[in-house]
């Protein structure tokens, strides 16, 4: 048992010294990383990056489209909108630049709001 023992604290420091020794020899490589580009040109709904975006976003405060009335709605169900607070949705949407929309997407997220079910189709057209 002492001998296991030994033998693996020994392998340790084997170890160790030549991860020392490799470190020092090469020197610090930079680590390389990925570019994911601007988040309005995720080409899927449901790709990694709109995932990546949304959580890049949490981080930072929440950006407003001139839209801050929508905060009312905060909380609402999808389907407990009225056609009146549906075309409010309706008249941001359509103010959008097409490279705004997902981006108008996560910030309603963010803060809460679901957005109507009578623009979602609108949404999707516009997102694609």
């Amino acid at each position: 048992m002492l001998y296991l023992l030994l033998s693996l604290i020994v392998l340790g420091f084997v170890t160790a010294i030549m991860g020392y020794v490799s470190y020092h020899r090469h020197g610090e490589e930079p680590i390389a990383e990925a570019e994911t580009g601007n988040c309005a040109t995720c080409a899927d709904p449901t790709a990694e990056c709109e995932q990546v975006c949304l959580m890049r976003a949490a981080t930072k405060p929440v950006e407003y489209f001139d839209d801050e009335e929508l905060d009312a709605y905060k909380g609402r169900s999808s389907d407990a909108y009225t056609e009146e607070e549906t075309d409010e949705f309706a008249e941001v949407l359509e103010t959008l630049r097409p490279e705004e929309v997902r981006a108008w997407s996560r910030s309603l997220t963010l803060r809460g709001i679901n957005m109507p079910d009578g623009i979602k189709s609108e949404y999707i057209q516009l997102a694609e």
